[in-house]
């Protein structure tokens, strides 16, 4: 069964965002809320870590070979359930904003297949099978870590993220 969008109880006073009384929620009316991780902006300016990962065709690469545009790093695993849930909004993402979904699976077999299951077209399946990013990020899955045009950290995110979302279209866009 389907689980319903998260929701949060109004609170007494409108919300920011909110442009007259008549746009704010009611008092105790149930509103959705955009399923957003936890934002870490602690690494802001530091540079990628040189660790080395597996590009689309099995050659060794690093995040420092995407430097000159902004990528979103996608640290991912297809065991890991709510990676495998926002991997279809990253796809559309990647429509518009460069992605490396980078999986932590032991092998190129289960990437491809779960790529070609869902019809990603877009991201490529880029692997760390040694989870060296992982490591070096002291990261869990999902984490997602956006990089400008010069290589350094913008932010990074913790837990699943919609990306198809104007938060998550503004948070991309702190990227130049």
């Amino acid at each position: 069964m389907p689980r319903a969008a998260p929701t949060a109880s109004a609170s007494p006073s409108p919300t920011p965002a909110a442009t007259s009384t008549a746009d704010a929620p009611k008092e105790g009316e149930k509103v959705p809320v955009d399923p957003i991780g936890t934002i870490d902006r602690s690494h802001k300016g530091e540079a990628a870590p040189d660790v080395s990962f597996d590009d689309a065709h099995d050659k060794p690469t690093t995040i420092a070979a995407f430097k000159g545009k902004p990528v979103l790093v996608n640290l991912w695993a297809t065991w890991c359930g709510p990676c495998v849930a926002e991997m279809p909004t990253l796809e559309k993402a990647a429509a518009t904003f460069h992605v490396a979904a980078i999986s932590q699976d032991k092998d190129r077999g289960t990437v491809s297949a779960h790529f070609a299951k869902k019809g990603f077209t877009r991201l490529q399946p880029y692997l760390d099978s040694k989870v060296g990013l992982s490591i070096a990020f002291n990261a869990s899955l999902p984490t997602s870590i956006l990089y400008d045009s010069t290589g350094h950290e913008v932010w990074r995110m913790v837990g699943g993220m919609d990306w198809t979302t104007p938060t998550a279209q503004a948070l991309l866009a702190e990227a130049k």
